[in-house]
């Protein structure tokens, strides 16, 4: 996972000011993880954490990501036990070494003392290790400054896209079953079902803009909205029209999607929240995106595309560099025909057989 650090900019002087700024450059408080901060000019421009252990060959892509960003020096910190942060901060030195990328500091944090493994000084490094207190740092009032959170772990991260309970989810089921059962009963009247898919479509395409519009002005969908734009984005075409129009500020449309839509429906506003987390440079969340969409249908290829270029460390300018216009989609996929609504109808049938 990746975080780029460049805006804002943190100078970081001490070993505790680094352990200070990891939790901000990631967005939560790390265990049991390696970090790699990227530097250029002295300056932490990138962040990228793997969960530990992970198995040899891992941090392969960040030859690559160095190259890209003109990467000149890097700092290391594992969190958590020896047997564990060891051989991942000797992978990563190999690598730095291997690509010509100096190691500034690699440390071991673990019970509020932290280890160097480039200094061997007692008098500064002492064996049993350096008691660090990141409140004496100012790094961490700079970051708040400039709007950067640190969750307590992960799993808070995780949480900030949950799916709703409560009565907002009760609100949400009942909008769901009634955008299903109008779909369903215009489905069986349709005397031309390719007809019916072309108007399906083309009203799809006019919801996602109009979505879109109601975030870019502050506004929210209600859940009749909400829930017919979940079963618009089951059609490709139509979810596809959200991704070719990606922008910095339709985060907010996707992740309320994703909190507020039934399970069934999250994988397509999910996917869309990870692009556009990953385009601002938040690929801790957009991960955190992915494998929600991932676990409800593993298969899906937008979440297995997105997932493989974040593991590789990507640029999403790789992506969004050869995204299709909505033009060039319709010309790409042909006249709409009844074909397309598959993907929907199978979700509905899989739901159906559940009830059953």
């Amino acid at each position: 996972m990746t975080t780029n650090a460049s805006e804002p900019c943190l100078t970081l002087t001490s070993p505790t000011d680094v352990l200070a700024a990891v939790p901000y450059l990631v967005g939560f408080h790390p265990v049991d993880s390696l970090i790699v901060l990227g530097l250029a000019r002295g300056q932490a421009k990138l962040a990228t954490r793997w969960p530990l252990p992970f198995p040899p060959g891992t941090l392969e892509p960040l030859s690559a990501l160095f190259d890209r960003e003109a990467i000149t020096h890097i700092i290391l910190i594992g969190y958590g036990p020896g047997e564990r942060v060891t051989p991942a901060v000797d992978e990563a030195r190999r690598l730095a070494a291997r690509v010509g990328v100096g190691v500034d500091e690699a440390l071991r944090a673990e019970g509020g003392r932290y280890w160097s493994y480039v200094c061997d000084v007692p008098q500064c490094c002492p064996p049993e290790g350096t008691p660090y207190d990141t409140s004496t740092s100012q790094i961490a009032a700079e970051a708040t400054v400039h709007g950067l959170v640190a969750l307590p772990n992960r799993q808070s991260l995780e949480r900030t896209i949950a799916p709703l309970t409560g009565p907002v989810r009760v609100s949400m089921r009942r909008a769901t079953t009634e955008a299903v059962a109008e779909f369903r009963t215009r489905l069986m009247e349709a005397t031309d079902v390719n007809a019916f898919a072309q108007q399906f479509v083309t009203r799809g395409l006019v919801r996602v803009r109009a979505a879109l519009a109601t975030h870019a002005a502050g506004g929210r969908l209600d859940d009749a909205e909400a829930a017919r734009l979940g079963l618009d984005l089951a059609v490709i075409r139509i979810r596809d029209e959200a991704w070719t129009l990606a922008g910095d500020s339709h985060a907010a449309l996707w992740k309320d999607l994703t909190r507020r839509l039934e399970p069934r429906f999250t994988p397509p506003a999910a996917s869309l929240l990870a692009m556009a987390s990953w385009r601002t440079g938040d690929s801790v969340l957009a991960t955190i995106a992915l494998e929600r969409a991932l676990t409800t249908d593993p298969t899906y290829s937008m979440a297995n595309l997105l997932m493989h270029a974040l593991q590789q460390l990507l640029s999403p300018a790789t992506l969004l560099d050869r995204l299709p216009t909505p033009a060039e989609l319709d010309s790409a996929m042909g006249p709409v025909h009844a074909g397309w609504l598959i993907p929907l109808i199978n979700i509905l049938d899989e739901d159906h057989e559940t009830a059953a």
